[in-house]
């Protein structure tokens, strides 16, 4: 994988672009795309890392919204236990029962 993605800057609006490394922080970079990117960018980085890659680190993910998550499970055949974000989830009690 010598070229980087061609990723629109919706999903780092945040980050320096230039000083993402693809291969080091493969995870924030995927996290980042299926949560906050655009169509093109999620179907730029399952070009670039593959659709096995994509899968193994979206799985492990600490944090999806959750249609990002019913996205997931559909693309990638995967039921919403299977990932370390729903599993991990923690509960919001509300301060006050009306």
């Amino acid at each position: 994988m010598t070229d980087s993605p061609r990723l629109s800057s919706t999903a780092f609006w945040d980050v320096d672009m230039r000083a993402i490394d693809y291969e080091t922080n493969t995870r924030f970079v995927i996290e980042k795309v299926m949560n906050y990117g655009l169509w093109a960018d999620i179907l730029e980085i399952l070009r670039y890392y593959g659709h096995e890659r994509v899968k193994a680190e979206v799985v492990q993910a600490v944090y999806l919204k959750k249609k990002t998550l019913s996205f997931c499970c559909a693309i990638f055949d995967l039921t919403p236990d299977q990932f370390r974000c729903y599993t991990r989830q923690q509960s919001n009690p509300l301060p006050w029962n009306y």
